[in-house]
């Protein structure tokens, strides 16, 4: 190599490599007692590429690549300076974020996006169903929680994707998928993470529970109710190695990031649905006790 094409190399832009993040142990014990949608957590790895850098709460996802780093739910406006200093504690800079994509859109998981788009530059990503509200910031009529969660900072939503197209990340296998229901523009992500040779499907499945606001029945929608079945049959087709959710607690996630708990289960998304579909069933039985 030349003296010149040696200059050329060292000036090139690279992407930061990790450090080494706390363990799954560390977040657990950090957060234990606490689940707060704002309460401050330590990084952690979770497996291959990704890293959880949200809040004792409320999960956010960074997805390491050569291309750019993905980041997945923003939680609160309160927590974003916290997710900003946990990409730079492993390492990262968040100026590399390339994409900010969520799970739905409510408060404690999409409130943050707006102070991360702005820090980072990051374009915003959705599904065409969750754009309206990702925009404005309030609820759509339709969603059952209206009216019971305040509104957030909107975003500026660069992109549409739509159900199943993988991003144009190389090697990633970064798609969305349709998942309506807790509110109508919910949206997993599927994505391939490798570590020494082993690869996964790592699933980030959104939040499939039938929470409303007070006055709301879901026997008196029907159509919404077929749509949140229709979700809970989908959900454990999709390919998922590695279940994670945005609240950590629904998927007992930290205790599975410790160790106490296997974090590869190919049941996994099997068993988060039929525990949401039962859920679901005990509420229009209330429902219908309460007529």
């Amino acid at each position: 190599m030349t003296a010149f094409a040696a200059l050329l190399a060292a000036c090139a832009p690279k992407a930061a490599a990790p450090i080494a993040a706390p363990t799954g142990k560390d977040l657990a014990s950090a957060c234990a007692g606490r689940d707060g949608w704002s309460d401050p957590a330590p990084p952690a790895k979770i497996f291959g590429n990704t890293y959880y850098v949200g809040t004792c709460g409320i999960t956010a996802l960074l997805i390491a690549n050569p291309d750019g780093l993905v980041l997945i739910d923003g939680a609160t406006a309160e927590a974003a300076p916290g997710i900003l200093a946990n990409i730079r504690a492993l390492g990262f800079d968040p100026a590399n974020v390339r994409y900010l994509l969520a799970s739905h859109e409510h408060l404690d998981h999409v409130g943050g996006l707006k102070a991360l788009q702005d820090a980072t530059g990051a374009a915003v990503l959705a599904r065409p169903e969750a754009v309206a509200t990702l925009t404005s910031g309030e609820p759509e009529a339709i969603d059952p929680q209206r009216g019971a969660i305040p509104p957030f900072a909107g975003v500026k939503v660069a992109r549409v994707v739509k159900d199943g197209e993988a991003l144009p990340i190389r090697d990633l296998r970064l798609t969305p998928h349709a998942t309506p229901g807790h509110t109508p523009g919910s949206t997993s992500w599927t994505w391939r993470s490798c570590e020494a040779g082993d690869c996964r499907t790592v699933a980030y499945i959104d939040s499939l529970s039938a929470v409303s606001a007070d006055a709301y029945r879901f026997s008196d929608h029907p159509d919404y109710v077929a749509m949140m079945r229709a979700t809970f049959a989908r959900v454990p087709a999709l390919p998922c190695d590695l279940l994670i959710t945005p609240h950590p607690g629904a998927s007992n996630f930290f205790a599975r990031l410790a160790g106490e708990a296997p974090l590869v289960d190919a049941d996994g998304c099997k068993t988060y649905a039929a525990a949401a579909a039962k859920r679901l069933d005990e509420r229009l039985a209330k429902e219908a006790a309460a007529r």
